[in-house]
């Protein structure tokens, strides 16, 4: 097992970049700390703003997907629902009250981003909380109940699909940026900072 942290914090011109690597049982006490501090700076004028990146998030339970949205949004706000062939939906709403709700905030999103990344994303940019930049991402709109097997083996049962506050399905078609920027790679899959535009662009957003 190669271990990742959840969280990594970073500051780029007076503004917050926090990067969310994956939706993990870690990830909570992570987010909270690394909110704290941002909310603290912004709080303090230490900071004009921040930079949610949620590219190469490859996803996690929906749950953890509405813990990190209800950050920036007020309570009462819906955030994902979740729809079946057969029986009631389901909706999941702003479950705490968030500490970034005024906060001037860009999403970074690309062909990586899928499931949880993408409610995110999708969620803050329906209620009008958040501009994206990047590129198009994954789409992935189904929700999957995992089924033990007899000697060891599984299943993953498509039971739902989760739908955007606007009422979008956005499975193999992903949520599209506001500002759609492509980075390119000249050695391997190494991305320098000087290279990296969608993030340059991302700033620019929110310092304006």
């Amino acid at each position: 097992n190669i271990q990742v942290d959840s969280i990594e914090l970073t500051y780029e011109k007076n503004i917050a970049v926090l990067k969310l690597n994956k939706f993990g049982d870690d990830t909570t006490a992570e987010w909270k700390n690394a909110v704290s501090t941002i909310s603290k700076k912004y709080n303090a004028h230490e900071i004009k703003g921040m930079v949610l990146d949620l590219r190469d998030n490859p996803g996690g339970y929906l749950e953890g997907s509405v813990f990190i949205a209800s950050e920036f949004l007020p309570e009462g706000k819906i955030v994902v629902k979740q729809e079946y062939k057969t029986g009631p939906s389901k909706k999941y709403e702003v479950n705490h009250a968030g500490k970034l709700l005024t906060i001037p905030l860009v999403v970074l999103i690309n062909k990586g981003s899928a499931s949880a990344s993408e409610i995110v994303a999708g969620t803050l940019h329906d209620h009008g909380r958040a501009q994206l930049v990047g590129e198009q991402s994954f789409g992935k709109g189904s929700v999957q109940e995992a089924v033990d097997l007899k000697d060891g083996a599984g299943i993953h049962v498509t039971i739902a699909k989760w739908i955007l506050p606007n009422g979008q399905w956005i499975n193999h078609t992903g949520v599209k940026p506001d500002v759609i920027i492509e980075n390119n790679y000249t050695e391997g899959n190494t991305l320098t900072k000087e290279q990296d535009l969608q993030l340059e662009k991302a700033i620019e957003i929110v310092i304006k």
